[in-house]
């Protein structure tokens, strides 16, 4: 496949090259961010990471998602003389970032299984050329011993890993080839690399250190609060009803449903659709035109929901996302929070609520055992999961539970779900009780549904079969509705009284802390669940940044978009390759006439000045005639 018959020089002792000697570093990468990416300055955190790299430095990095880490090792590839490979985990989000990066002048190719054989050569040949600057592959490409050879005979200056919790996360099992990234250090010694991420709590953190960098790196961690987004975490009933409601009270915005099928999102998106939404699917088993024709939808137009799996968000720059909706409970507090962060990346208002039950506690538990992993990996993987669980029955603030996960403390945020609307934790200790004798007494095979039927004393065909309308247990909880049995149970799990059999039919057992409560050992206190209500979108009270743009201003960002969507169609890119929205809102807000004028519109480089400053200054031109602003 990759052909190595070229050559270039080789590796000076290992170390990277730093810029001439007429300019130092720091004025090196300011002028790349100006004249490449379009940037006046840098955002918090990338300039330290940046220097850490050019000085030769190993570099951890932990960014929120929107804050900006790929040019954390973008700008000192360029600054560098010589080659920058990349490793990221997935092909569509490779392939996204090199059609950016060459829409702003920069030589960058992909080497992965998704191009043909001659498409590959053809890349590689530029790269042992020395024509490209940055080369994009996948952990299990790159970690060959033929590719390892290959690279160790050009100037590699820097290693970057994209989404790098997935060393501590995928490695063992499912991503083998991401753990033996630990061998680049040895291998080309000297050549600085940067880990990125943007969800890794401090055992992670302490995890990709020990591995991939012997314990010897500079970690730079952001702060995690993201304090515009609305935290919600109910109850699911029915799923179907509550999903409707919501994005029938987001009506005409931007949103994401996560899924955790792809059948689910097909269905869910023809649900919505059917409601006279415009809800678009999108997932891996897709065909990839489909896939990025949604994508395009997505970013151009106004008011479009995506239903997707989690295939659906890495490297996605859309600003005004107001929601993220979970129909499943994710897999993990750094999956939630990795995704819930795609929304109100503008700093206005947006809201993640997240459905769960019994049955994503029970279905999650089986992920896990059923991975191909080692008895310690599933131990982590279950704790995880448990640290999830504890968010969703946070008894005080959410956002509290949630940045003490990654090590942030923070007071009350007064913007989820419990400090909007708090309810006492109520001791339900003699449910707890009835809920232990009934699991107890019916021998711990039975599920939720059976146990509630016990409770309440409800005389079905399963109960008489079993006898279990005999036992003392039997109707001694009529008062209580079904839901509310349901969630002291599943209360009961979240904290460790009682567990499901996942090895068997997702029976309800009792634990060694839920035999003790049995036997006067402890309290169980609970939370009260809480319908959400529903206002209509434009009743709900709406505190802050920017309000949104209207009148002359909206329909100059519209016609922006949509020639963005057309230019993007001509080159073969997404949307957002063209330019993010950001940058299409700093154009409707100074509304350039002059070349030079648009030059220092945010995110306008060198070679995307000169390929797009005719059609977009001819688009706001065009729209302040109209106006009568010419």
């Amino acid at each position: 496949m990759e052909s190595s018959e070229a050559s270039s020089e080789p590796l000076q002792e290992g170390r990277p090259r730093g810029p001439g000697p007429r300019e130092s570093s720091p004025g090196a990468a300011h002028r790349v961010l100006r004249e490449v990416f379009g940037f006046g300055a840098f955002r918090p955190g990338q300039e330290a990471v940046i220097e850490a790299l050019l000085c030769g430095r190993h570099a951890l990095t932990v960014m929120p998602t929107g804050s900006g880490k790929s040019l954390c090792f973008q700008v000192p590839a360029l600054v560098m003389e010589g080659l920058t490979v990349v490793i990221s985990p997935l092909i569509a989000l490779m392939q996204d970032q090199v059609s950016a990066l060459r829409l702003a002048g920069v030589a960058a190719d992909a080497i992965n299984s998704g191009n043909g054989r001659a498409e590959n050569i053809a890349a590689w040949r530029r790269v042992a050329a020395g024509e490209t600057r940055i080369l994009y592959m996948a952990p299990e490409r790159l970690m060959t011993e033929r590719m390892l050879a290959a690279l160790a005979r050009l100037p590699v200056r820097l290693f970057a890993i994209d989404e790098a919790h997935c060393i501590s996360q995928w490695g063992p099992a499912f991503r083998p080839e991401y753990e033996d990234l630990c061998r680049l250090r040895e291998l080309f010694p000297g050549v600085p690399i940067a880990a990125l991420t943007a969800t890794a709590d401090e055992i992670t953190r302490i995890d990709i250190a020990d591995k991939l960098f012997g314990g010897r790196v500079e970690q730079f961690v952001l702060g995690f609060d993201r304090p515009n987004i609305r935290l919600v975490v109910e109850m699911k009933r029915d799923w179907k009803r509550q999903l409707r409601d919501f994005v029938a009270s987001h009506a005409g915005e931007s949103g994401i449903v996560y899924c955790l099928s792809r059948r689910k999102t097909e269905e869910t998106a023809a649900m919505l659709a059917a409601d006279g939404v415009r809800a678009l699917p999108y997932h891996a088993g897709m065909e990839k035109e489909d896939r990025d024709a949604h994508q395009n939808i997505f970013m151009t137009e106004p008011g479009v929901v995506v239903v997707a799996t989690i295939a659906f968000g890495m490297g996605i720059d859309k600003a005004d996302v107001r929601y993220v909706f979970h129909t499943d409970l994710p897999g993990s507090v750094e999956a939630y929070y990795q995704e819930i962060g795609r929304a109100g990346r503008d700093g206005a208002p947006a809201e993640a609520h997240m459905l769960y039950g019994l049955e994503d506690i029970r279905m999650r538990r089986q992920f896990i055992e059923d991975e191909d992993a080692g008895p310690e990996r599933r131990r982590r993987e279950h704790k995880r999961l448990d640290a999830l669980l504890g968010y969703c029955e946070a008894p005080a603030c959410r956002r509290v539970a949630l940045l003490d996960y990654f090590g942030e403390e923070i007071g009350p945020c007064g913007n989820c779900d419990v400090c909007l609307d708090p309810s006492e934790r109520v001791d339900g200790t003699e449910d707890a009780k009835k809920i232990l004798s009934a699991a107890y007494r019916s021998g711990q095979r039975f599920g939720a549904a059976h146990l509630i039927d016990i409770l309440r004393g409800t005389a079905t065909d399963k109960i008489a079969r079993f006898g279990h309308d005999r036992i003392p247990t039997f109707g001694v909880g009529a008062e209580r509705g079904k839901n509310e049995w349901r969630s002291l149970i599943r209360q009961m799990v979240a904290v460790g009284f009682l567990e499901i059999d996942i090895g068997g039919y997702g029976g309800i057992g009792i634990t060694d802390k839920g035999l003790g409560l049995l036997h006067g050992d402890g309290t169980f206190l609970y939370r009260k669940d809480t319908i959400v209500a529903r206002a209509p979108a434009k009743a709900r009270e709406r505190a802050a940044a920017e309000p949104p743009m209207a009148g002359a201003d909206a329909a100059l960002l519209d016609a922006l978009k949509a020639l963005r969507l057309e230019l993007a169609r001509e080159s073969g890119v997404p949307a957002y390759a063209v330019f993010p929205d950001r940058t299409l809102i700093d154009m409707v807000r100074q509304r350039p006439r002059t070349e030079a004028e648009f030059a220092a519109v945010n995110g306008v480089g060198a070679a995307k000045l000169k390929k797009f400053a005719g059609p977009f200054l001819a688009a706001i031109a065009a729209t302040l005639e109209d106006e009568g602003e010419a």
